[in-house]
Protein backbone atom coordinates (compact mmCIF):
# COMPACT_ATOMS: atom_id res chain seq x y z
CA UNK A 1 0.00 0.00 0.00
CA UNK A 2 1.02 3.68 -0.55
CA UNK A 3 2.34 5.47 2.98
CA UNK A 4 3.89 8.48 3.59
CA UNK A 5 4.04 11.56 6.01
CA UNK A 6 2.94 15.15 4.82
CA UNK A 7 3.98 17.99 6.27
CA UNK A 8 1.15 20.78 5.83
CA UNK A 9 4.00 23.95 6.01
CA UNK A 10 3.04 28.18 4.89
CA UNK A 11 2.63 31.37 6.81
CA UNK A 12 0.02 32.07 9.67
CA UNK A 13 -3.68 31.78 8.56
CA UNK A 14 -3.11 30.26 5.25
CA UNK A 15 -5.70 27.67 6.18
CA UNK A 16 -3.77 24.62 6.87
CA UNK A 17 -5.27 23.53 10.17
CA UNK A 18 -8.55 23.68 7.91
CA UNK A 19 -7.12 21.77 5.32
CA UNK A 20 -6.02 18.52 7.92
CA UNK A 21 -9.78 18.97 9.57
CA UNK A 22 -11.27 18.63 6.15
CA UNK A 23 -9.12 15.80 4.38
CA UNK A 24 -10.03 13.89 7.93
CA UNK A 25 -13.59 14.89 8.14
CA UNK A 26 -12.71 15.46 11.96
CA UNK A 27 -11.91 18.13 13.97
CA UNK A 28 -8.70 17.69 15.16
CA UNK A 29 -7.07 21.24 14.73
CA UNK A 30 -8.14 24.07 16.25
CA UNK A 31 -9.73 26.78 14.21
CA UNK A 32 -9.42 30.53 14.87
CA UNK A 33 -9.33 33.87 12.94
CA UNK A 34 -6.09 35.09 15.00
CA UNK A 35 -2.88 34.18 13.56
CA UNK A 36 -0.81 31.55 15.42
CA UNK A 37 -2.99 29.98 16.88
CA UNK A 38 -1.48 26.81 15.83
CA UNK A 39 1.44 26.21 18.40
CA UNK A 40 2.01 22.07 18.20
CA UNK A 41 2.86 19.04 15.75
CA UNK A 42 -0.15 17.67 15.03
CA UNK A 43 -0.47 14.00 13.12
CA UNK A 44 -3.86 13.20 11.38
CA UNK A 45 -3.95 9.82 10.39
CA UNK A 46 -5.87 9.08 6.75
CA UNK A 47 -6.39 5.73 6.09
CA UNK A 48 -8.16 3.63 3.37
CA UNK A 49 -8.03 0.57 1.35
CA UNK A 50 -5.04 1.09 0.13
CA UNK A 51 -3.02 3.75 1.33
CA UNK A 52 -2.27 5.65 4.68
CA UNK A 53 -1.28 9.07 4.96
CA UNK A 54 -0.26 10.83 8.60
CA UNK A 55 -0.30 14.41 7.61
CA UNK A 56 1.39 17.02 9.89
CA UNK A 57 -0.41 20.07 10.52
CA UNK A 58 2.57 22.92 12.19
CA UNK A 59 2.76 26.34 13.25
CA UNK A 60 2.36 29.25 10.92
CA UNK A 61 6.18 30.02 10.21
CA UNK A 62 7.25 33.39 11.91
CA UNK A 63 10.47 35.23 12.62
CA UNK A 64 10.25 33.97 16.50
CA UNK A 65 10.04 36.88 18.97
CA UNK A 66 10.51 34.73 22.22
CA UNK A 67 11.02 31.44 23.23
CA UNK A 68 7.53 29.62 23.02
CA UNK A 69 8.07 31.04 18.80
CA UNK A 70 11.64 29.17 19.09
CA UNK A 71 9.65 26.14 19.80
CA UNK A 72 6.58 26.54 17.66
CA UNK A 73 9.46 26.97 14.86
CA UNK A 74 11.51 23.67 15.79
CA UNK A 75 7.97 22.12 15.58
CA UNK A 76 7.87 22.89 11.60
CA UNK A 77 11.77 21.92 11.52
CA UNK A 78 10.75 18.25 12.74
CA UNK A 79 7.63 18.20 10.38
CA UNK A 80 9.83 18.91 7.44
CA UNK A 81 12.74 16.19 8.03
CA UNK A 82 9.86 13.93 8.78
CA UNK A 83 8.30 14.25 5.87
CA UNK A 84 7.86 12.85 2.46
CA UNK A 85 5.91 14.99 1.06
CA UNK A 86 5.61 18.97 1.63
CA UNK A 87 2.56 20.91 1.08
CA UNK A 88 3.66 24.39 1.10
CA UNK A 89 0.22 26.40 1.59
CA UNK A 90 -0.25 29.93 0.56
CA UNK A 91 -3.82 31.71 -0.42
CA UNK A 92 -5.13 34.08 -2.76
CA UNK A 93 -4.11 36.71 -0.47
CA UNK A 94 -1.01 35.79 1.27
CA UNK A 95 0.87 34.36 -1.35
CA UNK A 96 4.84 34.70 -0.13
CA UNK A 97 6.63 31.15 -1.12
CA UNK A 98 10.28 30.75 0.85
CA UNK A 99 11.74 30.28 -2.68
CA UNK A 100 15.16 29.38 -0.80
CA UNK A 101 13.79 26.96 1.35
CA UNK A 102 11.51 24.98 -1.24
CA UNK A 103 14.98 24.45 -3.21
CA UNK A 104 16.70 23.03 -0.35
CA UNK A 105 13.87 20.61 0.49
CA UNK A 106 13.90 19.41 -3.07
CA UNK A 107 17.62 19.08 -2.69
CA UNK A 108 16.72 17.00 0.21
CA UNK A 109 14.93 14.82 -1.99
CA UNK A 110 11.80 16.03 -0.57
CA UNK A 111 8.31 15.60 -2.79
CA UNK A 112 7.24 19.37 -2.60
CA UNK A 113 3.74 20.87 -3.86
CA UNK A 114 2.21 24.62 -3.62
CA UNK A 115 -1.17 24.30 -2.31
CA UNK A 116 -3.46 27.48 -3.04
CA UNK A 117 -5.93 28.02 -0.69
CA UNK A 118 -8.86 30.05 -0.60
CA UNK A 119 -9.50 30.37 -4.89
CA UNK A 120 -13.04 30.73 -4.41
CA UNK A 121 -12.20 34.60 -3.35
CA UNK A 122 -10.63 35.21 -6.60
CA UNK A 123 -11.53 35.90 -10.47
CA UNK A 124 -10.65 32.36 -12.25
CA UNK A 125 -8.54 34.67 -15.59
CA UNK A 126 -6.56 36.75 -12.38
CA UNK A 127 -5.19 33.00 -10.68
CA UNK A 128 -4.11 31.48 -13.83
CA UNK A 129 -1.12 33.76 -14.45
CA UNK A 130 0.14 33.04 -10.88
CA UNK A 131 0.20 29.72 -11.60
CA UNK A 132 2.14 30.49 -14.52
CA UNK A 133 4.88 32.49 -12.33
CA UNK A 134 5.08 29.33 -9.59
CA UNK A 135 5.71 26.93 -12.38
CA UNK A 136 9.10 28.72 -12.51
CA UNK A 137 9.76 27.16 -9.05
CA UNK A 138 10.75 23.31 -8.58
CA UNK A 139 7.40 22.60 -6.95
CA UNK A 140 6.27 18.93 -8.39
CA UNK A 141 2.49 19.94 -8.48
CA UNK A 142 0.37 23.07 -7.98
CA UNK A 143 -2.89 22.27 -6.78
CA UNK A 144 -5.57 25.71 -6.13
CA UNK A 145 -8.10 24.76 -3.82
CA UNK A 146 -10.46 25.92 -1.44
CA UNK A 147 -10.38 24.14 1.78
CA UNK A 148 -13.30 25.46 3.45
CA UNK A 149 -15.64 24.94 0.57
CA UNK A 150 -14.17 21.24 -0.27
CA UNK A 151 -13.20 22.25 -3.62
CA UNK A 152 -9.78 20.16 -5.46
CA UNK A 153 -9.51 18.54 -2.32
CA UNK A 154 -9.80 15.24 -4.01
CA UNK A 155 -7.19 16.22 -6.94
CA UNK A 156 -4.99 16.60 -3.91
CA UNK A 157 -5.36 13.47 -2.20
CA UNK A 158 -5.51 11.06 -5.29
CA UNK A 159 -1.87 13.23 -6.46
CA UNK A 160 -0.67 12.80 -3.05
CA UNK A 161 -1.38 8.85 -3.11
CA UNK A 162 0.73 8.30 -6.61
CA UNK A 163 3.56 9.89 -5.15
CA UNK A 164 3.62 8.41 -1.89
CA UNK A 165 6.36 5.42 -1.40
CA UNK A 166 5.47 1.55 -1.12
CA UNK A 167 5.15 0.58 2.39
CA UNK A 168 3.32 -0.86 5.73
CA UNK A 169 1.28 0.89 7.47
CA UNK A 170 2.28 3.08 10.84
CA UNK A 171 -0.58 3.10 12.30
CA UNK A 172 -3.79 0.99 12.80
CA UNK A 173 -6.81 2.11 10.49
CA UNK A 174 -9.20 3.88 12.58
CA UNK A 175 -6.61 5.52 14.29
CA UNK A 176 -6.88 9.58 13.73
CA UNK A 177 -4.40 11.08 15.77
CA UNK A 178 -1.50 10.34 17.83
CA UNK A 179 -2.69 12.93 20.89
CA UNK A 180 -4.39 11.37 23.99
CA UNK A 181 -8.10 12.85 24.62
CA UNK A 182 -5.99 15.34 27.31
CA UNK A 183 -4.76 17.26 24.17
CA UNK A 184 -7.61 17.86 22.49
CA UNK A 185 -9.06 19.04 25.50
CA UNK A 186 -6.46 21.72 26.68
CA UNK A 187 -7.07 22.86 22.39
CA UNK A 188 -10.52 23.77 22.97
CA UNK A 189 -10.05 25.54 25.93
CA UNK A 190 -7.47 27.11 24.64
CA UNK A 191 -9.45 27.89 21.20
CA UNK A 192 -12.62 29.43 23.24
CA UNK A 193 -9.60 31.81 25.18
CA UNK A 194 -9.13 33.01 21.45
CA UNK A 195 -12.51 33.43 20.41
CA UNK A 196 -13.84 35.28 24.18
CA UNK A 197 -10.92 37.40 24.37
CA UNK A 198 -8.86 40.40 22.68
CA UNK A 199 -5.46 42.20 21.94
CA UNK A 200 -2.54 40.05 23.94
CA UNK A 201 -4.72 37.36 25.70
CA UNK A 202 -5.24 34.59 23.86
CA UNK A 203 -0.79 34.98 23.25
CA UNK A 204 -0.14 35.05 26.67
CA UNK A 205 -2.25 32.28 27.66
CA UNK A 206 -1.44 28.53 28.02
CA UNK A 207 -3.77 25.11 29.28
CA UNK A 208 -2.86 23.12 31.39
CA UNK A 209 -4.85 19.73 32.25
CA UNK A 210 -4.55 18.85 35.24
CA UNK A 211 -6.63 16.17 36.25
CA UNK A 212 -9.14 13.96 33.93
CA UNK A 213 -11.01 11.40 35.31
CA UNK A 214 -14.21 9.49 34.34
CA UNK A 215 -17.18 8.77 36.13
CA UNK A 216 -20.66 9.85 35.70
CA UNK A 217 -19.54 12.76 34.19
CA UNK A 218 -16.20 13.08 33.37
CA UNK A 219 -13.68 15.68 35.61
CA UNK A 220 -11.70 18.01 34.20
CA UNK A 221 -9.51 20.08 36.21
CA UNK A 222 -7.63 22.77 33.84
CA UNK A 223 -5.46 25.51 34.18
CA UNK A 224 -4.85 28.71 32.17
CA UNK A 225 -1.18 30.54 32.36
CA UNK A 226 -0.93 34.03 31.72
CA UNK A 227 2.05 36.08 32.13
CA UNK A 228 0.35 39.20 34.18
CA UNK A 229 -2.18 39.52 36.87
CA UNK A 230 -3.54 41.89 34.55
CA UNK A 231 -4.20 39.36 31.92
CA UNK A 232 -5.73 37.09 34.92
CA UNK A 233 -8.21 39.91 36.06
CA UNK A 234 -9.39 40.21 32.42
CA UNK A 235 -9.75 36.70 31.78
CA UNK A 236 -11.82 35.99 35.22
CA UNK A 237 -14.08 39.28 34.39
CA UNK A 238 -15.81 41.19 36.70
CA UNK A 239 -17.60 39.50 39.35
CA UNK A 240 -16.01 35.87 37.54
CA UNK A 241 -18.87 36.66 34.33
CA UNK A 242 -15.89 36.01 31.73
CA UNK A 243 -14.33 32.98 33.20
CA UNK A 244 -17.89 31.53 33.81
CA UNK A 245 -18.30 32.04 30.08
CA UNK A 246 -15.71 30.82 28.89
CA UNK A 247 -16.13 27.78 31.18
CA UNK A 248 -19.68 27.37 29.73
CA UNK A 249 -18.85 27.30 26.29
CA UNK A 250 -15.51 25.03 26.53
CA UNK A 251 -17.69 22.62 28.27
CA UNK A 252 -20.15 22.37 25.79
CA UNK A 253 -16.95 21.81 22.87
CA UNK A 254 -15.74 19.30 24.99
CA UNK A 255 -18.82 17.38 25.41
CA UNK A 256 -19.63 17.55 21.34
CA UNK A 257 -15.95 16.16 21.16
CA UNK A 258 -15.77 13.32 24.10
CA UNK A 259 -19.64 12.78 23.40
CA UNK A 260 -20.07 12.29 26.99
CA UNK A 261 -21.15 14.61 29.83
CA UNK A 262 -18.32 16.83 31.41
CA UNK A 263 -17.99 18.66 34.77
CA UNK A 264 -15.26 21.38 33.87
CA UNK A 265 -13.10 23.31 36.59
CA UNK A 266 -11.08 26.12 35.20
CA UNK A 267 -8.57 28.02 37.68
CA UNK A 268 -6.27 31.28 36.32
CA UNK A 269 -2.99 31.38 37.64
CA UNK A 270 0.26 33.46 36.80
CA UNK A 271 3.34 32.77 35.69
CA UNK A 272 5.48 35.83 35.07
CA UNK A 273 7.11 35.92 31.38
CA UNK A 274 6.18 32.06 30.68
CA UNK A 275 6.99 32.32 27.13
CA UNK A 276 10.56 33.71 27.33
CA UNK A 277 11.22 30.68 29.30
CA UNK A 278 12.43 27.83 27.93
CA UNK A 279 11.86 25.89 31.15
CA UNK A 280 8.24 26.85 31.15
CA UNK A 281 7.87 26.27 27.40
CA UNK A 282 8.85 23.39 27.60
CA UNK A 283 6.66 22.24 30.63
CA UNK A 284 3.76 23.59 29.18
CA UNK A 285 4.38 20.91 26.45
CA UNK A 286 5.74 23.23 23.50
CA UNK A 287 9.02 22.03 21.83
Amino acid sequence: MKVGWVAIVGVPNVGKSTLLNKLLHERLAIITPKPQTTRHRILGILTGEDYQIIFIDTPGIINPAHELHRAMMRAVDVALKDADLVYWMIDVEQREVDENLVRKLKDGGKTVFLVINKVDKIWKPKLLPWIDEYSKLPFDEIIPISAMKDKGLDDLLETTIKYLPEGDPFFPPDQVSDRPERFFVQELIREKIYKLYGEEIPYAASVEIEEMRNGKKTYIKATIWVEKDSQKKIIIGKNGEKIKKLGRYAREEIEGFLQRPVYLELWVKTKKNWRKNPYEVKRMGYG
